[in-house]
């Protein structure tokens, strides 16, 4: 059976360099993504299917693998981490996360530069699970380093006088994945 791969992609900011990244990526998924597949399991995934990262309703068939491509720049203090709750491994396994540095004119990774973080999953079972991805930024979470998720329990840090701003809360996206 083909484990067909779904790429689910999301770059925020506002200066141009996150529309260059995204048409990039819009071209490599089309550049990857068109062939047919081989229909032999050995030979890996077929090519990805890129969805919109707002579509947190995913639908997928047991077997099949699909990522989440969300931009990181641990120089920064910019980290991603998959959080409670997390799949019901029944229905669907996380098969890690993989990091991208940002090329610069080169093709090398450049220093400090921000990069990708890819979170895979696999379909395993018929049935319905959620998951959490949680955005840190150096505003939003203190404690966590690139692996290590801060505590969400409590507020990331005390306004220092009665006047100050609380602290912003991290972003968290929930999925809920659908296996037929």
């Amino acid at each position: 059976m083909n484990s067909p791969t779904r790429t689910v992609s999301t770059f925020r900011g506002s200066g141009g360099g996150s529309v260059a990244a995204l048409a990039a990526l819009a071209l490599l998924t089309l550049a990857t993504g068109c062939g047919p597949g081989s229909g032999d399991p050995a030979a890996g995934p077929s090519p990805a299917t890129s969805r919109p990262v707002e579509d947190t309703a995913i639908s997928a068939e047991p077997g099949e693998r699909f990522t989440l491509t969300v931009p990181q720049n641990p120089s920064t203090r910019e980290f991603w981490y998959l959080v409670d709750p997390r799949p019901d491994s029944a229905v669907l396994v996380s098969r890690g996360r993989q990091t991208a540095a940002a090329a610069g004119d080169g093709e090398q990774p450049m220093p400090g530069a921000a990069g990708r973080l890819t979170f895979t999953f696999e379909a395993k079972g018929k049935g319905t699970t959620r998951f959490t991805l949680l955005h840190c930024t150096f505003s939003t979470c203190q404690g966590n380093t690139a692996t290590l998720p801060p505590d969400t329990s409590r507020p990331s840090a005390a306004p220092s006088t009665a006047t100050a701003t609380p602290p912003r809360a991290p972003e968290r996206i929930t999925y809920t994945v659908t296996v037929h």
